[in-house]
């Protein structure tokens, strides 16, 4: 069986990836109750332990995921435009409005400044800036005395990645994605040739420039084409328990290779993430209809940095995950049927422009002939 049959087995809609997708988003937050409870120091120190190759995997599965998945919106649109409309959709009307929650309500609340200062520091106007994707993490005087003193949201730093995630596939999309697909996977090797190439430049060695924790924005996006390559291979990539368990071993054992691991593992994690994402187990009533994982994404750090605001009893990752979880859940859920989900029933209007729009346009066409 290939990818394309399994695929169409589920109806175009495995539940696996919605599993998936919700599963990572409490990861992130477990990942985080570290930092919050505890600081940096201690979360650098994580990464060195047995749970690196977890930590490792959590984003750029989230972003192989989003690659596979945001190529089936692309091949269902026909205009560029309409495409990049439908990702601004599920972007950024929940993203804004996180950010003006945080701005005017957290940050009034837990800032250590006057509120009249507060409102005319030049930093609040800063951080209104994240509605754009340019992001910026400190509001002034808040959660100055945190663990992890002053951020407020510092998961928002992929924000900017997904974003070019999309202007990379538009631009793919304008050369001929959909004639040439190979063009996808040349160029996710592409950017792991040149980020080799920019860290031998700076340290001598083509893996110098690799952190110790975050993986780097360049294999986030490698990871999304490699997202991206498998939907436009599917009907000649084999859909393969063995692959699947070679893949997994291999990443795990590379990610103790720091660098070369997260340079060379993109494909590898692209498979996986598509391999799991079409098991197809029962979907729970709770989340029939409902993705709340862009919302747990979002809230999920700004909880967790004011239960860790609360005082030192909080400073337990347990206690943090216990709490903060559940709390993120009830904004996610509020989110999805709020803001998210009302905003997505406006997709059929746009496919309905796109229509109207290339009807026009074959109209045109033949009256000019």
């Amino acid at each position: 069986m290939n990818i394309e049959q399994k695929f169409l087995d589920s109806a175009n809609r495995p539940t696996g990836f919605d599993y998936m997708r919700l599963i990572l988003a409490c990861s992130v937050i477990g990942m985080h109750s570290v930092r919050t409870s505890y600081g940096i120091d201690i979360d650098s120190a994580l990464w060195d332990t047995p749970l690196r190759p977890y930590l490792k995997l959590i984003l750029p599965m989230f972003f192989a995921l989003s690659g596979f998945l945001v190529a089936g919106s692309l091949e269902r649109t026909r205009t560029l435009g309409i495409f990049l409309g439908l990702r601004f959709l599920r972007i950024y009307p929940a993203l804004i409005v996180e950010v003006l929650l945080s701005a005017y309500f957290l940050g009034a609340i837990y800032t250590t400044l006057p509120l009249a200062d507060y409102f005319k520091d030049p930093g609040f106007f800063q951080y209104l800036t994240n509605v754009t994707g340019i992001i910026h993490y400190f509001l002034p005087g808040v959660f100055k005395y945190n663990p992890d003193a002053g951020n407020v949201n510092l998961q928002l730093w992929t924000v900017p990645y997904e974003l070019k995630c999309y202007i990379l596939l538009g631009f793919l999309a304008l050369i001929g994605i959909k004639k040439w697909r190979a063009l996808a996977p040349l160029a996710s090797f592409a950017l792991i040739f040149f980020m080799m190439i920019t860290g031998y430049i700076e340290t001598g060695s083509p893996w110098g420039n690799i952190g110790n924790t975050n993986v780097p924005g360049l294999v986030l996006l490698s990871c999304f084409l490699f997202g991206v390559s498998i939907y436009l291979y599917r009907d000649r990539l084999p859909y393969s328990q063995p692959i699947f368990i070679f893949c997994l071993l291999s990443s795990v054992g590379l990610y103790f290779i720091r660098g070369l691991g997260d340079e060379i593992t993109p494909p590898m994690v692209a498979y996986i993430t598509v391999y799991l994402g079409l098991l197809s187990p029962r979907k729970i009533h709770l989340l029939q209809g409902a993705d709340y994982s862009y919302g747990m994404f979002l809230y999920g750090y700004p909880i967790q940095q004011a239960f860790s605001a609360l005082g030192n009893w909080t400073h337990h990752w347990y206690l943090n995950i216990a709490v903060c979880l559940p709390l993120a859940a009830l904004f996610a859920a509020l989110s999805w049927h709020l803001i998210e989900k009302p905003v997505l029933a406006l997709k059929p209007g746009l496919m309905n422009l796109e229509k109207a729009y290339l009807s026009w346009k074959t109209k045109r066409s033949g009256q000019i002939s």
